[in-house]
């Protein structure tokens, strides 16, 4: 087990003598001395990657296959007899109160018909009263299928919107399909809504432009060269089409975060009184381990999807641990370059605010004997002591503590119970927009299921007359219709819309039924795909976190050498990611604060929990190193836990302001997908940095006491010796 015995570290010079050079030192010493050379390496690098990924341009494309399942051996057959490539294809829907059926009707309908044919990019459009189907039972409504020249999911989002603009006077046009509502998207100012947010917080924080600027200019050059290599690398890997906003919405929340971080040590040193060399190898050496670690985190966190062995989540998470490994590397390369590059300004703007500090305190009577503020070392700043008051208040309430913050999040993740998982349709879809009014138009006069119609497949023709009569009996079944789209194949239109809880009951109802008949039967479509994606995900979930929680913890008993923080780690992450996955359904779920209701992507908890507890592991070990550090050197639990709140409490809450906004800003970026993620890595951090690093880790130390860095000496003897400072 590990005595407290070691050396005192002192600050500044003295410490960089004294203790042997990390590697972490002598790469910021390098880093000072050609700072000009990796400045301008990193713009060649970025400007390189995006004018090549600019002129190359992407070919993402999102793979959703799930082999072995129903709905896949529905797809793959169905795209075995089509008669040469796949088509994008929309819908235009066209109604009048008035009626349809009217010969003036059917003329003016087919007058607009023929100008979308005429469109750009419009390779065949379908009559609708060429045949039975189109036109619904009341005559007011009409469907028409407008087949475009290119492929499913290519469709240029320009020649979509002229296609949309088409209008007939007295009649209402409206249009669904998904390239529609890519089209819609209105993409939104989230980043720069975002980073526009962190200059708000970071100037006031460090009192000027030049210094907020440190942080957010390694994180845009971390995020600009992942995002541009991604492009490229679409080219040869099945890289999905959302990937870039992800980059984006991770990179830029950790790329601040961690240059954050470095810098706030940096500024710590300098006010200590360190030269700028030396502060900035402190900095590098203390906060850039943590830093390091916990990107190492996010990174094991993210790659732990590949356990799940889909394809959806395969690429993404590589693009995504691409970026935070970017962030890392920016954050002890680029910003070390740039610390010396400006470090003459910095250290006067720093050295003046401390001296204004330092006479508001005499000035107020607060300094101790020495002119230091009271409880402070080194001359730290007072708002240091606001911490040490919340770490002996907890410390003297620690029961309530504990109890109130688990309590906290237990609430938040009630919703999360009643999670639905499936794909957003076009029933989420706003109001106003087209796309929902035709999607409203379909249900209102085909019936809701027309807008997911369910697919089953036969082994041959009579087989799938068979088929059909067996499920016309199903209960939930509005219509059947044999040999659509393919000889072999029945449609069911459900009575219910796809999103519908029913709807899901009666693809198994089906599946049941079909099996009855025949074991060479299979239902799927959109509806049966998201159950199957659902499904799969679920059986293959615990793997997922039981390897992600084993390495992460594993990580930090080695880094902590305590049996004590893996286990409260683990617990405290788990209960953030419940409570994010809780104010996600409760908003986007049951259609709260002005969200429409509806499924939660099929995807989404896997990824949020890899994103959540790999940044809620970031607040740990920024949180517990120092606690950690301010132990080894005090052998005193409870001052341990004091200071380390006194000095990481303000830049955790600066650093989880800055993530919240930038999180929270893509939440008006126009995709409801985007809008979910955003809102729940918003929420689990703000409850991260509140209820978790406020109220739980304090509580739980302070219960614990000296046990809290308790280890055996038989696993500390064989486990290696890994530190954080």
């Amino acid at each position: 087990m590990w005595c407290p015995g070691a050396l005192p570290s002192v600050a500044g010079v003295t410490d960089t003598v004294v203790r042997r050079r990390s590697p972490l030192r002598r790469f910021a010493g390098w880093s000072q001395r050609h700072h000009w050379a990796a400045i301008v390496a990193w713009v060649l690098v970025v400007g390189a990657l995006a004018v090549t990924a600019g002129r190359v341009g992407s070919a993402f494309a999102d793979d959703t296959t799930l082999p072995g399942s129903e709905s896949q051996r529905v797809a793959d057959a169905l795209a075995a007899s089509d008669q040469g490539p796949a088509r994008d294809e929309v819908t235009i829907v066209v109604h009048r109160d008035d009626g349809l059926t009217e010969p003036a009707s059917r003329d003016a309908i087919r007058g607009l018909l023929d100008r979308v044919a005429d469109e750009e990019g419009v390779r065949a459009v379908s009559d609708p009263f060429a045949g039975p189907g189109s036109v619904a039972p009341d005559g007011r409504t009409a469907l028409a299928t407008v087949t475009l020249e290119s492929a499913p999911g290519e469709s240029d989002p320009e020649v979509v919107a002229a296609l949309i603009d088409t209008e007939l006077d007295g009649y209402q046009v409206e249009w669904g399909g998904d390239a529609v509502r890519a089209a819609n998207e209105s993409g939104g100012p989230a980043e720069g809504i975002g980073l526009l947010a962190a200059i708000v917080i970071l100037v006031p924080l460090f009192g000027s432009l030049l210094a907020a600027a440190m942080p957010l200019v390694t994180a845009v050059f971390a995020v600009g060269s992942a995002v541009s290599a991604v492009v490229l690398a679409s080219h040869l890997l099945s890289v999905p089409s959302y990937a870039t906003a992800m980059m984006a919405l991770v990179g830029l929340g950790v790329g601040i975060d961690y240059a954050l971080l470095v810098f706030v040590r940096y500024r710590q040193e300098i006010r200590e009184g360190a030269p700028r060399a030396a502060a900035t190898e402190r900095a590098l050496d203390t906060a850039g381990r943590s830093v390091l670690f916990a990107g190492i985190t996010v990174i094991v966190a993210l790659l732990g999807m590949l356990t799940l062995r889909l394809a959806a989540f395969q690429s993404l998470a590589l693009s995504v641990a691409l970026t935070v490994l970017a962030t890392m590397l920016a954050s002890i390369t680029l910003l070390p370059a740039l610390l010396t590059l400006f470090g003459r300004r910095l250290e006067a703007r720093i050295l003046r605010q401390e001296a204004r500090r330092a006479a508001r305190r005499g000035a107020s009577g607060s300094g101790g004997p020495s002119g230091e503020p009271s409880g402070s070392r080194s001359g730290a700043p007072a708002a240091g002591d606001r911490w040490r008051g919340l770490a002996r208040l907890i410390h003297r309430h620690r029961v309530p503590a504990l109890v109130g913050g688990v309590l906290v999040l237990l609430v938040l993740s009630v919703p999360a119970l009643g999670m639905r998982l499936g794909f957003a349709d076009a029933g989420t879809d706003a109001p106003d927009s087209t796309t929902r009014k035709a999607y409203d138009l379909i249900a209102e006069g085909f019936g809701p299921g027309t807008n997911g119609p369910l697919l089953v497949l036969a082994p041959d023709e009579a087989s799938a007359e068979q088929a059909a009569a067996a499920v016309r009996s199903v209960q939930g079944v509005a219509s059947v219709v044999p040999h659509q789209p393919a000889p072999q194949t029945v449609l069911v239109v459900p009575q219910w819309g796809p999103a519908d809880e029913r709807t899901a009951d009666l693809v198994h109802r089906l599946r049941d039924t079909l099996g009855t008949v025949g074991d060479d039967y299979a239902v799927g479509g959109s509806v049966p795909a998201a159950i199957d994606f659902a499904e799969t995900v679920s059986e293959r979930l615990p793997w997922f976190i039981g390897a992600v929680v084993g390495l992460s913890a594993l990580m930090l008993l080695i880094v902590f050498r305590s049996i004590l923080v893996p286990i409260q780690a683990a617990v405290s992450n788990l209960l953030s990611i419940g409570a994010a996955l809780g104010v996600m359904t409760f908003v986007y779920g049951d259609g709260n604060l002005g969200a429409q209701p509806g499924p939660i992507e099929a995807f989404l908890p896997v990824i949020v929990f890899a994103v959540v507890f790999g940044l809620s592991m970031d607040y740990e070990v920024f949180l517990v190193s120092r606690v950690h550090e301010e132990w080894r050197r005090r052998a005193d639990a409870a001052a341990a836990m004091r200071e380390g709140l006194a000095t990481t409490g303000g830049v955790i809450t600066a650093a989880a302001a800055i993530m919240i906004v930038v999180f929270g800003s893509f939440v008006l970026s126009g995709d409801r997908m985007l809008g979910e993620m955003g809102l729940g890595l918003a929420a689990a951090v703000l409850v991260d940095a509140l209820a978790v690093r406020c109220l739980v880790v304090p509580a739980v130390f302070a219960l614990a006491g000296d046990r809290a860095w308790w280890l055996p000496r038989r696993l500390d003897a064989r486990l290696p010796d890994v530190r954080l400072h």
